[in-house]
């Protein structure tokens, strides 16, 4: 692998020149050459802050993933897959399992050294973050996952706990006929991947049960994993207007093995190889996670809905460290939510569309740790706590109709988040605590509806999110070391949000969406000091972000269409803290500043509409996705000695699906190679790590080959 840092000199705003002509080479022949092709461009609804609306009309950044782009995608193992077409979005697929994927919204998130922060995580209604904002993207079931939903800017903040935004997955419903489905995918690396699916309809009565597989030899020594999922939904129309919704979600990964980082010494002579220690002491992670869920609407009259959700569920986890130890959690979480959505009119019979209602949350976790020998529990107990996060929030939104060409939109959410240790170690200091964050985020928005095929908005409001339990395990003493003991000094961050942007639709085949943003934090929950699995977090005083994003959708002809999107964000320290102070004008790790996606899409049959099958046939597409370099630390430094910029990349990506019918079954060939170029990339980054083992590396030319059927019953 060449030399990491020689890639700085390869001039990155090249490729990224490149993208940005893509685009533009698009959206002319979209303006002069207006296709009379029918679309959805502007008929999806989606849930815009809390209310169910067009998308067009949503006075606020909503991106939609449809199923088709979904399936697409193939084997639908990782999120990041299909996230990056999204503004705003930056989803890094660390190729270790043990970790998931990191995905940022405009910067909130990146700071995540598992799992996800910073976003809030929903399925089917039905919360996958907890409480205190963590959050894992690899239990949500992607192979019967029907929409995605990605909603950013102010309007996220009605939804609790969060900076960055909302991701919202749905799961697809049964049909009116049974049907059975088997997807098969064989790939590089030793990976296999299996999926069933079945689905049926008996009177009001709909289930929908998906059993997914997945295994993976991995492309650096000590990367291997093992995962298998069920998803169930059941959907019982009681009367025409009451619908129940029951899901059951059970994931179980009995092995990842943690491949771990590597400087960029390590990276520039083998990227396949496991960081120190990472084979002695054989570290690894399991996790099992069942949880259910209910969700109950009830349509009151045509101006009220009525909705009541609760679920629960079980979580273990146990990590084996790179230093001779072992961290154990066993957790267990509930909740509740209420909401009532009407409309109606005010004053002169302008129309007015509502939305309140209350969620309540609760987790509780055991956690332990102790001390490991090859990889095998050995000794007493080091650590032994509960820990505890509820929260308690009441959220209001109200869109008004002004006139004909005018909606002003209005919101709040008064959250109460409260986390509490209990130590239950008989010697050493009593590391118990409890703390509780309160805040009032409000929302405060305008929508000029310019032409029926031209929307302007701007949008303000605030933004609140607390550090969860796991960012509150660890702390640093004054030489720098770790203390493993509850952190009840770390303060929730508090941001203020602008946004203007503009909804375009310049022809009946092209869509245009983009927004420009500023966002200043106060307090921000930043990775102070990371080693051997351990991440200690702290505030950082201020810290400012503008950016721009764009999206593009252009159906050309029935049989050519283009997507693209761009995001262009700066997000640096304004200030520092007494305990922690990165220089002024720094960059933010783990933030690429740009970040280009552009498709291109043939169908031999044409594209099919939304709620349609795709026609048989040959599809392919062709994928560039352009990521700038990114700091991963906040010292910004990149001497012999701490080397931590990872450079940037432009990697293609292809996919080729051929359908069929066989009998009175539908079948679906798929092949697909990623880094079609095989260029040498860093696809993840582990901030501020201690032993500046920074660099997780991408993968090289890579290929998957599958089989997708169909069959009726």
């Amino acid at each position: 692998m060449k030399s990491i840092k020689n890639n700085m000199s390869s001039k990155p705003h090249h490729a990224m020149t490149v993208g940005a002509l893509l685009c533009l080479s698009v959206f002319p022949s979209a303006v002069l050459h207006a296709q009379t092709v029918t679309n959805d461009l502007k008929e999806i609804i989606v849930q815009s802050g809390r209310l169910e609306q067009k998308q067009f009309d949503a006075p606020a950044s909503v991106y939609t993933i449809d199923a088709d782009t979904l399936r697409s995608s193939g084997p639908q193992v990782n999120i990041s897959d299909v996230l990056n077409r999204a503004p705003g979005v930056v989803a890094l697929n660390r190729n270790n399992y043990a970790q998931d994927v990191q995905i940022s919204i405009r910067g909130f998130g990146s700071r995540a050294a598992f799992g996800v922060r910073g976003i809030r995580l929903i399925t089917d209604g039905i919360p996958a973050s907890m409480p205190d904002g963590q959050g894992q993207t690899s239990t949500v079931s992607m192979t019967s996952t029907d929409r995605m939903e990605v909603l950013t800017g102010p309007l996220a903040q009605l939804y609790g706990n969060a900076s960055g935004g909302v991701i919202q997955t749905f799961t697809r419903e049964a049909g009116d006929k049974p049907e059975a489905q088997v997807n098969l995918y064989t790939g590089s690396f030793g990976m296999q991947r299996t999926d069933w699916q079945f689905s049926q309809r008996s009177g009001n009565v709909g289930l929908v049960a998906d059993y997914s597989t997945f295994s993976i030899d991995g492309y650096r020594q000590q990367s291997s994993a093992e995962r298998k999922q069920l998803n169930s939904v059941i959907t019982v129309d009681a009367k025409p207007d009451t619908r129940f919704k029951f899901i059951v979600n059970i994931f179980d990964m009995p092995q990842a093995k943690d491949a771990l980082g590597l400087t960029a010494a390590q990276l520039a002579a083998d990227p396949s190889q496991a960081g120190t220690n990472a084979i002695a002491r054989n570290t690894r992670k399991t996790v099992k996670q069942e949880q259910v869920g209910a969700v109950a609407e009830h349509r009151v009259n045509s101006d009220l809905k009525l909705q009541a959700r609760i679920y629960g569920g079980t979580r273990t986890n146990l990590q084996y460290q790179s230093t001779n130890a072992w961290t154990g959690l066993d957790r267990r979480f509930e909740g509740l939510g209420l909401q009532a959505n009407g409309k109606g009119t005010v004053f002169n019979g302008q129309p007015v569309t509502w939305v309140a209602g209350m969620d309540f949350d609760h987790a509780q976790e055991q956690r332990q740790a102790g001390a490991a020998s090859a990889g095998e529990k050995s000794g007493a107990l080091t650590r032994n706590e509960l820990n505890e996060a509820t929260n308690k929030d009441y959220f209001a939104q109200a869109n008004w109709s002004i006139g004909e060409r005018f909606t002003l939109t209005t919101g709040a959410r008064q959250s109460n988040v409260t986390l509490k240790s209990r130590d239950d170690m008989s010697s050493g200091v009593d590391g118990s605590g409890t703390v509780t964050y309160k805040a009032t985020s409000p929302v405060l928005g305008l929508t000029w509806h310019a032409q029926d095929n031209l929307n302007l908005y701007i949008n303000q409001g605030k933004g609140f999110e607390t550090p969860t339990m796991v960012e509150a395990a660890y702390s640093r003493d004054s030489s720098n070391n770790f203390v493993e003991k509850f952190n009840p000094n770390l303060q929730a961050s508090r941001s203020k949000h602008l946004e203007l942007g503009t909804k375009w639709l310049p022809s009946a085949s092209t869509r245009i969406d983009a927004a420009w943003f500023q966002i200043d934090t106060t307090n921000e929950i930043v990775a102070a000091l990371a080693s051997n699995g351990k991440t200690a977090y702290d505030n950082a005083a201020q810290t400012k972000r503008d950016g721009f994003e764009l999206a593009l959708r252009n159906q050309h002809t029935p049989n050519w269409r283009t997507q693209a999107s761009a995001t262009v964000i700066n997000a640096t320290y304004q200030a520092g803290s007494a305990s922690y102070s990165p220089t002024n004008g720094n960059s933010l790790p783990a933030i690429p500043k740009r970040q280009l996606f552009a498709g291109l899409q043939w169908s031999e049959k044409g594209f099919s509409h939304a709620g349609q099958k795709p026609a048989l046939g040959m599809e392919a597409g062709l994928d560039v996705i352009h990521r700038s370099s990114m700091w991963a630390n906040d010292a910004n430094t990149a001497t012999t000695a701490d080397y931590a910029l990872a450079p940037s990349y432009t990697q293609l990506n292809a996919r080729v699906r051929q359908r069929y019918q066989v009998g009175p079954a539908r079948v679906e060939a798929f092949i697909g190679v990623d880094n079609l170029t095989n260029k040498d990339t860093v696809s993840s980054v582990i901030i501020n790590q201690f032993s500046k083992q920074y660099f997780e590396p991408g993968l090289p030319r890579s290929w998957v080959i599958g089989v997708q059927s169909q069959i009726p019953l």
